[in-house]
């Protein structure tokens, strides 16, 4: 009845989609034309770009550097997105069997983080992680407590601790690209998990299934959905980081983000810039292909 009256009420549906329709085409499409158009251009000067159509910039992208930083930005961001998996599934499944007056608050100490400005939360990971922050405070205590404790015993203590230089590197990069896209994990995992028939688990763990082959045989396929879901959207937006990395990485932990990045502001190249950027759309869209596809495939079957 509802689509009926859809179709039937037409201009209600064109009052309703037109200004939405509108909003996507001028503010995204066409800008994202417009950068597709440079990415077939080069500069003629400092300002002007001309829209010859050749494919140099395209071709230049493929040279073995920034190949090579590519392929480290999908090495990353598959290596983020496994930890956030390893990390996430567990505390989705805690959340899920929580009892019902804990589970909203577990909900909420997860969603808590989107509350707070990206930039801010970056900072105070960095305050958290320097040579002079809590994290090496810790370490400290621990190292001294270490020491004293062998020279109770009569051991030679350890030497002066030095600070552990946890940021402006490759783990500095994960670290805190996990502690941003964990909650994007956590969320579709709980959402598949709490549509979970628990008299399945009860019935395996009845016939003798440990907990574990249980979690494996039982929990993990029903809940594959939940786990794509999770995997594409946090995958996604890692391979695409930006402000994570400039931030908290050194100079040999940048990603294809910051190359572009530099592209458009530094080296006042927009054409190469652009095709960068749309290689890195390209490469996106071929996830989300994969993903279509094999969602498709047993209903080919």
């Amino acid at each position: 009845m509802a689509e009926q009256d859809w179709k039937t009420n037409k201009r209600v549906f064109a009052a309703v989609s037109l200004p939405t329709l509108f909003w996507v085409i001028v503010f995204f499409l066409v800008p994202m034309a417009i950068v597709w158009l440079y990415s077939f251009g080069e500069n003629k000067g400092l300002t002007e770009i001309e829209f010859s159509g050749t494919l140099d910039n395209y071709k230049r992208a493929t040279e073995w550097l920034y190949l090579t930083i590519f392929g480290k930005s999908f090495a990353v961001a598959a290596l983020v997105t496994l930890i956030c998996l390893i990390i996430g599934f567990p505390v989705a499944m805690a959340i899920t069997f929580a009892s019902e007056k804990w589970r909203p608050w577990l909900l909420l100490g997860i969603m808590l983080p989107f509350w707070t400005n990206l930039l801010i939360r970056t900072y105070a990971l960095m305050m958290l992680l320097g040579t002079q922050g809590f994290a090496n405070k810790g370490l400290g205590a621990l190292w001294e407590g270490t020491s004293w404790i062998k020279t109770l015993v009569g051991l030679q203590p350890l030497p002066t601790w030095e600070p552990v230089q946890l940021l402006f590197n490759n783990f500095a990069v994960v670290f805190g690209l996990v502690y941003v896209h964990l909650p994007f994990m956590v969320l579709p995992l709980y959402a598949a998990l709490d549509r979970l028939d628990r008299s399945l688990i009860e019935a395996s763990l009845d016939l003798g299934a440990g907990h574990f082959r249980t979690i494996m045989r039982i929990v993990v396929p029903l809940a594959a959905p939940g786990i794509i879901a999770g995997v594409m959207i946090t995958l996604i937006p890692a391979l695409g980081a930006y402000l994570t990395p400039d931030l908290m990485g050194g100079t040999d932990s940048q990603m294809i983000a910051n190359v572009i990045e530099r592209q458009f502001k530094k080296a006042n190249d927009w054409p190469f810039g652009a095709a960068l950027s749309f290689l890195l759309i390209y490469a996106m869209f071929a996830l989300i292909a994969i993903q279509s596809m094999r969602k498709k495939v047993p209903e080919v079957r």
